[in-house]
């Protein structure tokens, strides 16, 4: 029995993801900020799936959160066969008017946290010569994004990042796949206060359907995930359209 890793499980996307990884009979590690949700998580799952499950409450955005669940993986002596980066907020708005302490800790999240975990993750795995690494990006990392300027350019470090270890791993047992959704019917837009915005008015997936479309490709070691076709579409074009438009429909969207 294989055991996945998965940060950011209390809601949305990461929760998803861990009732289908246990569903398919993976026993889960589970990791985000509020024990009390993740006693009941880990307890619901149990309960249903019948795997062992097990969870870690931490700050992610602490510098020693990494040292804190590598200390508890060596201490239950578990070997991680799939993990799944997928925590992560947003500080939404003009740079100017944002919040530069949570733009930090977001900072902290998307590139610290997630490159120091992969960092310890990843050897594991090509000892055991296995693995999937799923790091949860966005259709933001395509964009550098007026009035979301640091969450954009974080994500497109984690697209980066992700598509480089997907070179150096190819030829190894090792998969490693960038999922980029769209808007995501979760908490992740209410806490960032942009529930109301064009972007989350049309065509808003829910996270199920996000993992449905993932994990089969997350299985086969595909490169990279877009689930939607409004998101591949969205994605095509800001590629063959000038920053100066981009810019425009970003800034249009986020109203």
């Amino acid at each position: 029995m294989k055991t996945a890793l998965i940060t950011g499980t209390t809601s949305g996307i990461g929760k998803a993801f861990a009732e289908r990884s246990a569903s398919m009979g993976n026993n889960i590690i589970l990791v985000s900020r509020n024990e009390e949700k993740l006693k009941k998580q880990k307890n619901a799952l149990r309960s249903q799936y019948h795997v062992e499950v097990r969870y870690i409450a931490c700050d992610l955005t602490q510098t020693d959160a990494v040292d804190l669940i590598i200390n508890k993986i060596d201490r239950w002596q578990i070997s991680v066969d799939l993990l799944i980066n997928n925590a992560g907020f947003n500080e939404c708005g003009l740079f100017t008017d944002t919040d530069i302490k949570q733009e930090m800790k977001m900072i902290d999240l998307h590139i610290r946290f997630i490159t120091q975990l992969t960092k310890y993750i990843l050897p594991m795995m090509k000892k055991n010569g296995h693995g999937h690494i799923v790091h949860v990006g966005s259709i933001g990392s395509f964009i550098p994004s007026p009035s979301d300027a640091v969450y954009a350019a974080t994500k497109a470090y984690i697209r980066s990042f992700s598509n480089a270890l997907y070179g150096e791993c190819k030829k190894t047992g090792i998969k490693i796949t960038l999922l980029c959704p769209g808007a995501t019917e979760t908490g992740f837009a209410a806490k960032a206060d942009i529930q109301d915005t064009l972007l989350f008015r049309y065509a808003v997936m829910k996270p199920e359907k996000v993992v449905e479309i993932a994990y089969p490709k997350v299985m086969k070691g595909k490169r990279s995930v877009i689930p939607g076709a409004y998101n591949k579409l969205l994605v095509f074009f800001s590629k063959i359209l000038p920053i100066e438009i981009t810019n425009a429909l970003t800034l249009f969207m986020m109203k």
